[in-house]
């Protein structure tokens, strides 16, 4: 699924290197990386990168569990469905480049990445509206495990209310202000129904929640500090429609 923006709503150090245009280019001295660079790097990466970074981390994770130490920019690129200078492009706003006949440690290369998404701390979810989806989401135990804890649920059926869902019991949305302040929630997930969403949103954000994830089919409108995405299932099933269509010669040119 590909997520769409809403409206404005380790160091390396002293490792020999090579550059970013190939593993097996000249090798060269990196200076150490401080906070600030990386900071200063993070805010310089464009926003599709970023999506890329993510499924790198997913592949180089799998190959870290496997015992994989080391892995050439090829193979990774293959495993993540890009071709290998784009990869070493985006691993290049890392400051991060293949040593020479190696490629990348895996183990340094995922430390990279996942200072750079912000995923060295725990950032706590709540989910708001547990229907069919809301429920799923609040069972799916993959989350705590890639740092999201789900800290809080909402809905307003009565039926619901008070009852634990993956062990958390429901809350009523009208304390999402209040609970989400007690318990450090910084990401919201809104599954309502789009009549819902935006209240729920506005209580979301007067609790102080920084990002947003929309699977409402409405635009939210949000503050300038507070990150909102819009996940669209309809839209992206109808974006593989069209693929199916003009494969088998439907679109009319």
């Amino acid at each position: 699924m590909v997520g769409q923006r809403g409206r404005r709503n380790g160091s390396a150090v002293g490792r020999k290197l090579a550059t970013p245009d190939a593993d097996n280019a000249p090798t060269a001295e990196m200076p150490a990386v401080t906070e600030g660079d990386e900071q200063q790097r993070a805010r310089a990466i464009p926003e599709a990168a970023v999506a890329r970074l993510a499924v790198y981390l997913r592949v180089l994770s799998a190959m870290a569990e496997q015992g994989g130490t080391t892995v050439a920019s090829e193979e990774l690129a293959a495993a993540a469905g890009v071709n290998s200078a784009k990869l070493r492009k985006d691993l290049s706003y890392l400051g991060s480049y293949g040593t020479r006949g190696v490629g990348y440690e895996v183990t340094v290369l995922v430390g990279h990445i996942e200072r750079t998404l912000g995923l060295t701390r725990q950032h706590k979810v709540a989910v708001a509206g547990i229907g069919n989806l809301g429920h799923a989401l609040a069972n799916y135990g993959g989350f705590p495990g890639r740092g999201f804890p789900v800290e809080a649920l909402f809905d307003v059926d009565p039926d619901l209310v008070g009852v634990p869902v993956g062990g958390i019991p429901v809350s009523h949305v009208d304390d999402i202000p209040q609970v989400c302040r007690e318990r450090g929630i910084s990401i919201g997930v809104i599954a309502t129904p789009p009549p819902a969403a935006q209240s729920v949103c506005d209580r979301l954000v007067a609790g102080g929640v920084q990002c947003i994830l929309n699977f409402a089919p409405v635009v939210l409108q949000v503050p300038d500090h507070v990150e909102a995405r819009k996940v669209d299932l309809a839209v992206e099933l109808q974006i593989l429609s069209f693929y199916v269509a003009r494969r088998n010669g439907m679109v009319v040119q």
